[in-house]
């Protein structure tokens, strides 16, 4: 595999030092990621290490203690999620979050509506404006669909979707709104081993063709070391190593924190 050069561009999504604590407990501390569009970058650790928190730091779930995160050179402090979204961060989901009553192409529809411009009033009366922005609407919905192999199921409620097409289908509507950044929360769990290879020649494409940045959550570990281009590694909410996947494979600290430490003398060595 060629990968893409990891030379440094400037910051799409920059979080700085951000915190956050439940109860006395600290689930994440001094968080810091500086991630440019057109980059693919892991974000690795056990469970429990704090990984789906960080994402709902950046989405605006939770409200940092400390820290701050910017988007495009915008600050995202205080937004709430849906402004997020606006801004252009999206996410895709651990569990799977599609509305599985709706066809495979109104779930991608509705996210498409995030960027147009159309009022109430003009969809009542159906506007020559309207009609247009609908029409694109679907055009760039069903462009998704051919572009994840969808479309000739555009019509079936997405809940009748294969485990790996609903994978799919959160993508390309996390897609739709057309994001600068784009969060992918473990998205080849469930999927079997053809399924993965797809998925990780699908994610390069879209770095490639949309050229956003991306944040991976994986536990596949084959799937993160065959396109992340940088890692970060996180364990009891601290970042404990980042770099390169081969750097990051090297380091004790990654080691210890996936295997245990052998030096522990709870091992009995």
């Amino acid at each position: 595999m060629t990968r893409i050069p990891s030379q440094p561009g400037p910051a799409l999504l920059d979080v700085r030092g951000i915190s956050i604590s439940f109860g006395g407990l600290r689930a994440v501390q001094d968080f810091n990621l500086t991630l440019p569009g057109g980059r693919l970058h892991g974000l690795i650790g056990p469970n429990g290490a704090g990984k789906t928190t960080v994402f709902n730091l950046l989405t605006g779930v939770y409200a940092p203690d400390t820290g701050t995160i910017d988007l495009g050179g915008a600050p995202l402090d205080g937004l709430k999620p849906s402004a997020r979204a606006a801004a252009g961060l999206a996410r895709t989901f651990q569990n799977i979050r599609l509305f599985p009553d709706l066809s495979v192409l109104d779930n991608v529809r509705i996210a498409c509506h995030l960027r147009t411009t159309g009022s109430m009033a003009g969809a009542m009366l159906r506007s020559a404006s309207n009609l247009g922005q609908e029409r694109a609407i679907l055009e760039r919905a069903r462009e998704l669909l051919a572009m994840f192999d969808l479309l000739d199921r555009q019509h079936e409620d997405s809940r009748g979707l294969p485990y790996g097409d609903q994978r799919r289908l959160e993508i390309a509507r996390a897609l739709a709104t057309g994001p600068k950044a784009l969060l992918l929360d473990e998205p080849a769990a469930g999927m079997n081993p053809q399924e993965k290879v797809e998925l990780r020649g699908l994610i390069r494409s879209v770095m490639e063709r949309f050229h956003v940045a991306i944040l991976l959550i994986e536990h596949d570990m084959g799937v993160v070391m065959d396109i992340c281009e940088r890692i970060t590694v996180l364990d009891y909410g601290r970042t404990i190593a980042e770099g390169t996947p081969a750097e990051v494979q090297r380091d004790p600290r990654v080691i210890a924190a996936y295997l245990g430490d052998p030096a522990d003398p709870a091992t009995g060595e």
